[in-house]
């Protein structure tokens, strides 16, 4: 009868887990396959993949949040998806700016075509650096869990982020009228 009650509560662990991270693990596919449906579907692989291994998860995290250890199943399947299907990441624009409050046309249209040459400077990073940047600014997440997620030390973490950013503004300003 323990072994009911500990899968039980097993269960109830991995359904918190998923409550907590749902949202952050669909972001990081979206961002990286470019579309709602195969967001989908690589979202819930990932949950079906950590729950198999969920309980060893646990043991082996020693406390520490599972949120890396989630981005980084994602980060392999989503590596596998583009590794089967040969695709390049294409964002939806549309979906990737929520305009919250009216703006004068002029300034949203200006607004717009600089979200453009932003997603489309991410989208040409080396992979490294584009996963590291969707990581830190899509998902919030730190240095440390960034790291964990990578399986790149905290301080090859701050230095990829360091040159993906300076890459990134280096394209945007080869891109600016002269």
């Amino acid at each position: 009868m323990a072994g009911l009650a500990d899968k039980a509560a097993l269960d109830r662990d991995f359904e918190e887990l998923y409550k907590a991270h749902l949202r952050d693990v669909y972001s990081y596919a979206y961002y990286r396959v470019g579309n709602h449906h195969d967001a989908e579907d690589l979202t819930e692989q990932t949950f079906l993949q950590a729950y198999r291994h969920f309980e060893r998860a646990q043991r082996e995290s020693q406390g520490r949040p599972l949120r890396p250890w989630l981005i980084r199943i994602a980060h392999n399947l989503a590596a596998n998806y583009y590794r089967d299907r040969s695709r390049k990441p294409q964002t939806q624009l549309e979906d990737a700016a929520v305009v919250s409050e009216p703006h004068p046309t002029a300034e949203l249209v200006e607004q717009r075509e600089e979200l453009e040459e932003v997603l489309s400077g991410v989208a040409n990073l080396p992979d490294d650096r584009r996963e590291a940047l969707i990581m830190r600014f899509a998902l919030d997440m730190d240095n440390r869990e960034i790291a964990r997620a990578l399986g790149r030390t905290e301080g090859a973490t701050k230095v990829l982020i360091h040159r993906a950013i300076r890459q990134l503004e280096e394209s945007l300003k080869a891109e600016e009228p002269a």
